[in-house]
């Protein structure tokens, strides 16, 4: 079987992307790349960029890592939430193998409500998730090859994800 060059996992935030996709890339043997810690790798935390130079600029600049990590061979990519808002960005996705890992709020609530470093969830975490999920998922849909819920507890299990996606990736090299 051979599987796409590189698998790029979308989704909002918490809903395990880089968890995931350090396992899927270690399953397949594979490099990982989280686009998130690549930025704060160039340019410190996530958090203070927001603050400094506002979504606009950081919107850019994520822009340019993601188009960058896309440009390499094989990999598992874990995108930011948000990342898939750039129009240069879904263009580039349409040419690759996307999961998308769908979860509801419920799920992600524990999340959340622990990591305060997530500037667009500042004020009140579980409303803010709930109104950028419900803004961007028909985009997560959209882009994405395989969609895999993550919503339940018991297919949280980082393990069951794996395999699941990898169940996937095989069933779609048949198609």
């Amino acid at each position: 079987m051979r599987l796409p060059e590189r698998i790029v996992l979308i989704g909002p935030m918490a809903a395990g992307k880089s968890t995931i996709g350090v396992r899927l890339a270690q399953r397949l043997d594979r490099p990982h790349v989280d686009t998130d810690q690549e930025f704060e790798r160039r340019h410190g935390p996530i958090s203070a960029a927001f603050a400094s130079m506002g979504e606009f600029s950081f919107r850019e600049l994520e822009a340019r890592i993601v188009a960058k990590t896309l440009a390499h061979g094989e990999a598992v990519i874990s995108l930011g939430g948000g990342a898939v808002l750039d129009a240069g960005t879904q263009q580039l996705l349409a040419d690759e193998c996307v999961v998308y890992l769908e979860t509801d709020v419920e799920t992600v609530k524990p999340f959340i409500l622990r990591d305060r470093k997530r500037p667009l969830l500042a004020a009140d975490p579980v409303h803010a998730w709930e109104t950028l999920y419900n803004r961007r998922r028909s985009t997560y849909e959209r882009l994405s090859t395989i969609t895999v819920d993550v919503g339940h507890r018991s297919a949280r299990s980082p393990e069951r994800v794996v395999d699941r996606i990898c169940e996937l990736l095989t069933d779609a090299q048949h198609d």
